[in-house]
């Protein structure tokens, strides 16, 4: 088990520096630091020193207002998530932990592949966890990205929490650039919720144990919504006049298979008629492309709430399962 520190003494230390333009004097800080302090015991001094070290990073800003997931189209996307060279290490990933990818599926029902992919997309499986010192990625958003603001304070607020909690030090986790952390890029407030000890040595370590990561995604999946032994998303053909631009953005199954079917959209795989499914249409390589996602489609959405996203994972999924 890793060594752990507290972070108390660590931030004490940093109350008497002089650090230029730090977050100490920002009014949304302030704001946030009295709420916070005030809901949950902490030490004011404490939280202040942090903020102190919080450093405010121009280029998360930047990274945040264009994600390759609004600038990309579907087969430029997938162009970098489906390559022999993922597909290849997911493979000896799985080889190396089959055991509890094999214990996770049983008692979560999220099949091995879609854990593979999630890990494979996120992070090449645990190869490029981030860089950015989660520390300075929310104190950045939260108080200097009007538009989420609001959601990047709490995950800071949950953030503490979790170093308070598990006794790690707020000043040297690093991750994405939206503070996103370990082998499965869970935000702070993911982690608390939704980690879990795999591994069975008293903790939940994403940061270190791709064991934890592996039931941690799985159990992510369970708690929102995946249906064991569903399907996840289904290609389907044209066969009448379709308006793809009243799907946009529609992720949640919302239209029965019949009903889209009389409309111009049949699914390639056989569907229950009564199935609820959410028509997708993306940006092939050689033009358009229709799917049908599931509701194991919308359960992978909620880890990224993108449909090229989603498809990627899914469609990665195939990809090792077909070499497993």
């Amino acid at each position: 088990m890793r060594k752990r520190s507290g972070w108390a003494g660590v931030v004490a230390a940093l109350i008497s520096l002089t650090v230029t333009a730090d977050y100490r004097e920002h009014p949304e800080a302030q704001a946030w630091l009295e709420r916070v302090v005030a809901r949950h015991d902490l030490s004011a001094d404490e939280v202040r020193g942090l903020l102190a070290s919080a450093q405010r990073q121009p280029a998360i800003l930047d990274a945040i207002a264009r994600p390759v997931e609004r600038t990309l189209a579907w087969h430029e996307y997938r162009a970098i998530f489906l390559t022999e060279e993922r597909i290849r290490q997911g493979v000896e990933f799985a080889r190396r932990h089959d055991e509890a990818l094999a214990r996770a599926e049983e008692r979560y029902g999220v099949p091995a592949p879609y854990i593979l992919a999630i890990l494979g997309v996120e992070t090449s499986y645990g190869r490029n966890t981030g860089r950015h010192r989660v520390l300075d990625a929310l104190a950045t958003l939260a108080f200097d990205y009007p538009p989420r603001g609001k959601f990047f304070g709490s995950e800071l607020e949950q953030f503490l929490l979790l170093a308070r909690e598990q006794g790690l030090d707020p000043l040297t986790l690093t991750g994405s650039y939206a503070g996103a952390m370990g082998y499965g890029q869970f935000i702070a407030s993911s982690y608390r919720h939704y980690a879990v000890d795999f591994d069975g040595d008293g903790v939940a370590d994403l940061f270190h144990s791709p064991v934890d990561a592996i039931g941690s995604i799985a159990n992510y999946l369970a708690r929102h919504g995946w249906r064991r032994g569903e399907p996840v998303a289904v290609p389907a053909a044209v066969t009448g006049r379709v308006d793809s631009a009243a799907w946009q953005g529609r992720l949640k199954p919302w239209v029965e298979v019949e009903r889209l079917d009389r409309q111009g959209l049949r699914p390639a795989h056989r569907l229950d008629g009564e199935a609820e499914v959410a028509p997708l249409a993306l940006e092939g390589a050689d033009g358009q492309e229709y799917w049908l996602g599931l509701h194991n489609f919308y359960a992978i959405s909620r880890y990224n709430h993108s449909v090229l996203y989603a498809m990627a994972v899914h469609q990665l999924a195939e990809a090792l399962e077909a070499e497993l």
